[in-house]
């Protein structure tokens, strides 16, 4: 699938459709551009929200010079943090309160996002993040918010939610709203060039695995599985050439509109174990959560595969995808499926064992009663408890071999 195959689906009423979405998707080269001209009807007084290793390469500095050129006076938050917490989020809205400012622009990665949508809980509805943890707890109407993403993975741009760390616990909160969705999301791929090798590998493999969990969630129907089809086929297709390719623009657009239409998949369906597996892994030892999340992902398929259903969804993606040819049975076109995501994980360059990320059988026992605590389990098309989920860990902690 190459650019003219999807020019102008950024823009469809495909990303809005759902009751009470009133998003606008702009996407292509240099579209950042038109900041000047769609924000300043926002509001008068915006917070830029990002982090500072964004400012060193010079994006904020862009944004800003863009909106003040539309007659916009900018706030600049530059202290988000991987992982935000509820204080780091206090603090940005502290920002914003003595800024009096009228909307928010979201600039970065999935923290940045979720620093800017925090905040934007916090400044119109007041209290901590664990007052909205879960879904459609705010009560008042929220600020605009912007959201430019420069990664090429959570999604977050096309998402209601903030995932918020509680300080103490480390706990990941999912604190959904539909009056936290951005208003408006711009998808320019040239902001995604000044991504380090990693993060590119990182960011991209979390996309490919919000497509296909998002793809067999139980709580998928017809619009999210249609994002999550078209999720999936643009990033298998294109994240590879961004690998061999890092300055491949047109394959770079491809991935960040396949990682944007994974992140209306989510908002619509969810997730499911492997990001439950994932998520003890970060919090135990830091693991990057991409990595995290490409190490566990053909574990769980392979587990999820084990019901008909979901066996058939991963067969269609495959033969969608022409990973598959159009003949083969379910089981064989599933593997095809799984072979690609191996095979994409090989070109990541990422772990291939729990044991070279310094885990052992020792660390089971918590890492499965963490997985099976996460929310995200629920939505697993194959009901998973803890003792799965340490059978699954076992399976991963030496690397398999061929």
């Amino acid at each position: 699938m190459n650019a003219s195959s999807v020019a102008g689906i950024a823009n469809d009423p495909f990303f809005a459709e759902g009751e009470g979405c009133g998003q606008e998707v702009i996407f292509g080269p240099k579209c950042i551009e038109q900041l000047a001209m769609r924000v300043p009807p926002l509001g008068k007084r915006a917070l830029l929200v990002t982090d500072s290793g964004l400012t060193a390469a010079g994006h904020p500095k862009r944004v800003m010079e863009l909106l003040e050129r539309g007659g916009v006076e900018v706030t600049l938050f530059d202290q988000s943090i991987e992982n935000p917490t509820d204080s780091s989020v206090q603090s940005c809205a502290e920002v914003a309160k003595q800024a009096e400012i009228e909307l928010i622009v979201g600039l970065g990665g999935g923290s940045s996002m979720d620093t800017a949508k925090g905040c934007n809980f916090i400044l119109t509805n007041g209290g901590s993040m664990a007052d909205y943890w879960g879904i459609g707890k705010a009560k008042h109407t929220m600020l605009p918010l912007v959201a430019v993403p420069t990664t090429a993975g959570t999604g977050s741009e096309c998402q209601s939610f903030a995932l918020i760390s509680d300080d103490q616990t480390h706990r990941k909160m999912a604190c959904g709203d539909k009056k936290a969705l951005p208003c408006l999301t711009v998808l320019d791929p040239e902001l995604t060039l000044s991504q380090p090798e990693n993060v590119t590998a990182c960011t991209g493999v979390d996309a490919l695995a919000h497509a296909l969990e998002s793809s067999v969630s139980n709580k998928r129907n017809e619009l999210s599985y249609r994002h999550s089809k078209l999720a999936f086929e643009l990033i298998q297709e294109n994240l590879p050439r961004v690998l061999s390719e890092p300055d491949d623009l047109e394959a770079r657009g491809l991935v960040l509109l396949g990682a944007s239409h994974a992140g209306a998949a989510i908002e619509r369906s969810m997730l499911g174990a492997a990001h439950s597996m994932a998520n003890p892994l970060t919090a135990q030892r830091g693991i990057v959560h991409g990595t995290a999340v490409g190490l566990v992902l053909p574990a769980v398929m392979e587990f999820n595969a084990e019901d008909r259903e979901t066996r058939s969804i991963y067969a269609e993606l495959a033969r969608n995808a022409n990973l598959a040819e159009p003949m083969l049975d379910d089981d064989a076109a599933t593997n095809c499926l799984i072979k690609r995501v191996q095979e994409i994980l090989q070109l990541s360059s990422f772990p291939t064992s729990l044991s070279e990320i310094g885990f052992s059988m020792d660390d089971l026992d918590s890492l499965a009663r963490d997985a099976s605590d996460q929310w995200t389990a629920s939505f697993n098309p194959r009901p998973v408890n803890e003792e799965a989920f340490k059978n699954l860990y076992a399976s991963l902690l030496q690397t398999k071999t061929c």
